[in-house]
């Protein structure tokens, strides 16, 4: 089965990495440059999945994130958190309800691969086991 992948990141360079890094994997993508065009996007086509930046230039990934949260056409859609933010626990208890994973940049292709068929329920969630907190992690409320 292909899944649709939307990337919401106001860096091209990024989203073509992103790109690069998922295209020869059997999944559907598209991009968004922010939030305001990734409401549009969900709006038209939902994808299977979300990744996302929660820091763009022209908006507040949070307060995309909390647009997408009260739009219908999102009400189950999985996200996933892609930052070069070193507070991901923060974020993550920002967002605890509707973040599937939070990743730090840079990312793995393993990584990320992992993370969206983990979150559209292809594979099965294996908690890591922390010693310390730090680090990724998956979220379940």
């Amino acid at each position: 089965m292909s899944w649709s992948v939307l990337i919401v990141n106001d860096e091209p360079m990024t989203r073509n990495l992103l790109q690069l890094m998922l295209k020869h994997v059997d999944f559907k993508l598209s991009e968004a440059e922010d939030g305001v065009d990734a409401l549009n996007q969900v709006r038209q086509n939902r994808p299977d999945v979300l990744i996302f930046d929660v820091m763009t230039a022209t908006d507040d990934g949070i307060a995309g994130y909390d647009a997408l949260c009260y739009e219908a056409a999102a009400a189950d859609l999985p996200m996933i958190v892609l930052s070069a933010k070193t507070q991901l626990r923060a974020i993550e208890q920002g967002m605890r309800d509707r973040v599937a994973r939070c990743l730090s940049k840079p990312v793995s292709r393993s990584e990320l691969i992992m993370s969206i068929r983990e979150a559209v329920g292809a594979i099965p969630v294996v908690q890591p086991a922390a010693a310390n907190g730090a680090g990724s992690g998956r979220i379940r409320a």
